[in-house]
């Protein structure tokens, strides 16, 4: 992501962008406002930092975005740099988004005089008619957030339309799956203070008869479906996925009487759960012991008679162990990604028979995802919270799998050591994981990547017998391109340059 260089309030530094390093960051937490520092350093405990001090996968703000962007009646408006607003544009509108995106643009004299305040302050009343929407959404990207635009100065409501301002700078938060949290928190707690003040709308198809489950993180659309069948025998329903679908989802969450932490990142999420007084359960029923010991753990929390779990763990738990052996996966694998469901994906492969060596997340380890690290960990699965691509990379070449499951680079790589590989956003998190009818889901598409090596190998020796070279020489030349050493030295000085100027102090 690349920001331009702009002047701020008197004393303050230049503006930084994501590409900023953690020395940079530093010294401008220095020197911004109050406010915004505070929030930062919010998010610094929140989402603590890992090996790489700025994002490796796509923008951060992206998954805040996403958060507003599905939900019924709420407008949800960008403030940052044109080329940031069009890459996050470009991105939701390619994962479906079926709504605009609001824009509030910016020079360095609005930014500077504080008349970005006042135009983001205007687009919200513009935005804010109570007919068409029950909220409004405004998120700060990296140059308006690192210039302390204030945006806990918006008003709370606007004619009954409620209004959350949020900073998601890509140095403040490190993966778009935690952005997601950043929003669904900052609604979760403005909900609950309404709840907390008085009556509020009722869930679209009215309260459950029975207590609830909340669920924390995006899931398979067939997931809830599966997590309400093995909820039924212990007298339970299934609740809101926070993320939600609409406003008033958020009040039933804050309802339920125990909170299932599926995605085990949602921090500030968790926080408003826990000032609401709801229990907290990690992992997932995942293959026959993760279905075992979250109904246990789901049971007890929501005092549930052991009778009555046992009755459903009895019911269950045979059935996941015949559908994982009806459907096998034999061989070894490495597995990383930067969804967050990675751990849970990790279990059912272990449980299912493949000999996985290496399971990779973005995501930090948390208390709710302690008991999932300790699984893997004791069925020789080496765990990597918080991993790099390098780090991946690097298991991926030391264990030689048979197949590879990760992010597009790490994919892009495998196949060039004519090793199989599967995207894990689209091909493996994409799929039912819970229950019985998650078991099996996985053996058919890794049962079948792992057989297609040989066909790796031939396009390789084809393609290498062929002479298209790798690199700058790659592809089909009438004459192979020239080395240009002088030219490589000349540019090769220029970026040195350039990177030395990057990472000079702040405001030099």
């Amino acid at each position: 992501m690349t920001v331009s260089t702009l002047p701020l309030h008197d004393g303050a530094p230049e503006a930084l962008g994501c590409h900023a390093s953690a020395e940079q960051v530093a010294a401008l937490a220095q020197q911004l406002p109050e406010s915004t520092a505070d929030t930062l350093a919010r998010y610094a405990r929140d989402y603590p930092q890992g090996p790489h001090d700025q994002p490796q996968s796509m923008c951060p703000a992206f998954g805040s975005l996403r958060v507003g962007l599905r939900m019924r009646r709420v407008a949800t408006v960008l403030s940052g740099s044109a080329c940031c607003v069009y890459g996050l544009s470009f991105t939701s509108h390619f994962y479906g988004a079926r709504r605009s995106v609001g824009y509030v643009p910016f020079n360095s004299e609005t930014l500077v005089t504080g008349k970005l305040f006042e135009d983001i302050r205007e687009a919200a009343f513009g935005l804010a008619d109570p007919e068409k929407v029950d909220a409004v959404v405004v998120i700060n990207l990296c140059v308006p957030t690192a210039s302390g635009v204030p945006l806990q100065l918006l008003p709370r409501q606007i004619d009954g339309v409620r209004v959350i301002g949020i900073d998601v700078p890509g140095f403040g938060v490190p993966t778009h799956a935690e952005a997601k949290d950043v929003l669904a928190g900052a609604m979760l707690r403005y909900a609950r203070a309404e709840a907390e003040s008085g009556p509020v709308q009722a869930p679209r198809g009215g309260r459950a008869e029975r207590p609830s489950v909340a669920f924390l993180g995006e899931m398979f659309p067939a997931d809830p479906v599966v997590l309400g069948a093995l909820l039924d025998p212990l007298g339970l329903a299934a609740g809101p996925v926070v993320p939600t679908r609409e406003w008033r989802e958020l009040y039933a969450a804050l309802d339920a009487s125990v909170v299932a932490a599926i995605h085990p990142f949602y921090t500030a999420s968790v926080r408003e759960f826990q000032a609401a007084g709801r229990p907290i359960v990690g992992s997932a029923p995942v293959g026959a012991e993760g279905t075992d010991a979250w109904l246990q753990a789901i049971g007890r929390s929501a005092n549930v008679p052991q009778a009555m779990i046992d009755a459903a763990r009895n019911r269950f738990v045979p059935a996941v162990r015949s559908a994982l052996a009806a459907q096998p996966i034999r061989g070894r694998l490495t597995l990383s990604g930067y969804e967050g469901s990675e751990l849970l994906v990790a279990r059912l492969l272990v449980e299912s028979g493949a000999d996985l060596r290496y399971c990779g997340t973005a995501a930090p380890a948390t208390p709710w995802n302690a008991d999932d690290r300790d699984w893997l960990a004791a069925h020789g699965v080496h765990v990597q919270c918080r991993a790099s691509l390098e780090q991946d990379l690097a298991a991926m070449r030391a264990f030689e799998p048979d197949l590879a499951i990760g992010t597009t680079p790490l994919v892009q790589a495998a196949k060039q050591a004519r090793t199989p590989a599967l995207y894990f956003t689209n091909l493996i998190s994409a799929r039912p994981l819970m229950g019985p009818a998650g078991a099996g889901s996985l053996a058919t598409v890794i049962n079948a990547a792992i057989a297609n090596r040989a066909r790796f190998e031939a396009m390789d020796d084809f393609f290498g017998a062929s002479g298209v070279g790798q690199g700058d020489r790659s592809g089909v030349w009438q004459q192979a391109p020239q080395e240009r050493p002088a030219f490589r030295a000349d540019f090769r000085r220029r970026v040195i340059k350039i990177q030395q100027a990057a990472n000079a102090p702040v405001g030099v």
